[in-house]
């Protein structure tokens, strides 16, 4: 008689209500520290807050930097060039890449726990041993199948999953800080690049002025030896001179093209394809106004690397209670069903299987666990303390940029007033040469005066619009406006359980809770 071939219903459905109660009991505790940026951190302390040493002067103001500080040069083609960077530059792409590396991290650690499911088929011919069935003849060789799906639930009762998405969250934030530094940096290089180039082209410029100056004295000091009013040294000195400032017009060209490859290299162009007014370039571009400053806590809130070394601290403390977790039992809940037996009776009763419990897992001992928690703990110190020194830095960076520019700016005016007299005074110098009333060596001394003050004030010059360069580099600006949007994105990919900062584009600020005890271990 052929057995009926009717589905069997499932026994366990009758169970489904019950995985609402399952999902309330899941995240009752969690294990670890919750993470508070701690009191003792420097970023609290008062030389963080206040005033930035060196700011109070004429050169600086108390405003907000900028996020697009380059504008203030009001250049279109340094613009243009900033702009070609952040679309085109290999450092931001790795750093682009990097973030997508870990936002894909974030999903896979919010994913672990929770339901998951399989399903299985097999079919073969076999030859089954009949002692395991407690018989004493052979069986038939026939053929079998075995189909089946199952499903279980985790459930993070202690909480160690959701620490692992916490430091799966912050490690995205501090990647997003790590590709906000890498944008400054590059915005930085270019105008450094850009400044570079065009002062070298400046004092290439000069130089070609000091030369046709100088030969010009040259033609007249010959002129009067062959009226008999000079002689043949004063026509050999002046050569002499004329040669030495031609040997510095290939410097300035190498300075020139140096800084030209640098910037092609930046936009990932070749220097031949760079725009006609980059090369053409030969005057320094200016700000005509203070540098914005802020204070100290606006710094340490703006500068990246300051933002990335505290989430790194939040992953850290988030990894303690991932390490804690593994003290604890992990618990689950499965169910199965399935038809195993005979090929050509399948689907029929006799082969219907099913099964549903509960699963524990606890592994002993835990000496080694809590080894790795005493390891996390001591990661969070290692992190605290980088913190402590990247706040320490940010500020060193900052006014140290903050006196060169003071200094190089006041050099620079000095030098512009000394070339003004030695210009007077190479001038009056020449008439009364030309008179008769002066030496030679008088007249030449004076032209080579003017020609190294001028010299000297386009260097001055130029080292002081790098100086401005640094000095934003060091204020954090130029990172805000592509980040926050990203930010926000980010931030919508973590449950609300699980946000442990601000968004990445918010700077750390200092909580007022302090870190809870971690549950004590089994």
């Amino acid at each position: 008689m052929k057995l009926s071939r009717s589905l069997p219903s499932l026994p366990w459905l009758p169970l489904l209500p019950l995985l609402p109660l399952a999902v309330a009991l899941n995240g009752c505790t969690t294990v670890g520290p919750n993470y508070a940026l701690p009191q003792q951190a420097l970023i609290n302390a008062p030389l963080a807050n206040g005033p930035i040493d060196g700011a109070d002067t004429a050169l600086t103001s108390h405003a907000n930097v900028p996020a697009v500080w380059w504008k203030m040069y009001d250049d279109p083609v340094l613009n243009s060039l900033v702009d070609e960077a952040l679309q085109s530059n290999t450092d931001l792409r790795v750093a682009a890449a990097n973030l997508a590396r870990s936002r894909e991290a974030l999903g896979v650690a919010q994913a672990q726990g929770g339901f998951s499911g399989s399903a299985s088929a097999a079919v073969e011919r076999a030859q089954e041993s009949a002692e395991q069935y407690l018989l004493f003849e052979k069986l038939p060789v026939a053929n079998e199948g075995n189909f089946g799906i199952s499903i279980s639930y985790e459930f993070d009762l202690f909480g160690k999953l959701r620490r692992g998405v916490e430091a799966a969250q912050a490690d995205t934030e501090s990647v997003q800080a790590a590709g906000d530094l890498a944008r400054i940096t590059v915005v930085a290089d270019v105008v450094r690049s850009y400044v570079e180039e065009c002062s070298a082209a400046e004092e290439l410029r000069i130089a070609q002025q000091s030369l046709a100056l100088q030969k010009q004295r040259v033609d007249v000091s010959r002129r009067l030896r062959d009226a008999g009013r000079g002689n043949q040294p004063d026509v050999t000195r002046g050569q002499t001179q004329v040669d030495t400032l031609t040997a510095d017009i290939p410097r300035y060209t190498a300075r020139r093209k140096i800084a030209q490859y640098r910037l092609a290299a930046l936009l990932a162009r070749a220097p031949s394809s760079l725009p006609p007014a980059v090369l053409a370039c030969d005057r320094l571009p200016q700000i005509h106004q203070p540098i914005p400053v802020g204070d100290g806590a606006g710094l340490l809130k703006r500068r990246p690397d300051v933002r990335e070394a505290e989430r790194q601290l939040a992953a850290s403390t988030a990894r303690i209670g991932v390490a804690t977790g593994a003290l604890y039992p992990t618990i689950s809940f499965g169910a199965s069903a399935g038809y195993t037996g005979i090929l050509e009776d399948i689907p029929t009763l006799p082969t219907a299987r099913w099964a549903f419990g509960p699963l524990l897992n606890w592994n002993f001992p835990t000496n080694g666990a809590r080894g790795r928690v005493r390891e996390a703990e001591a990661s969070s110190n290692v992190a605290l303390a980088k913190f402590d020194g990247v706040v320490l830095t940010a500020l060193r960076e900052t006014e140290t940029n903050l006196a060169t520019y003071a200094s190089d700016y006041a050099r620079a005016e000095s030098l512009r007033a000394a070339v003004k007299s030695a210009s007077e005074s190479a001038d009056e110098t020449h008439r009364l040469y030309l008179a008769g009333r002066e030496s030679f060596i008088s007249d030449l001394d004076a032209t080579r005066t003017l020609t190294s003050a001028k010299s000297q004030v386009a260097a001055a010059e130029g080292q002081v619009a790098v100086d401005q360069v640094n000095l934003f580099l060091a204020l954090g600006g130029g990172w805000e406006t592509d980040a926050q949007g990203a930010a926000a994105a980010s931030a919508k990919s973590v449950p609300a359980s699980a946000s442990i900062s601000s968004p990445p584009t918010t700077p750390p600020t200092a909580p007022t809770t302090a870190a809870a005890t971690p549950a004590k271990a089994p």
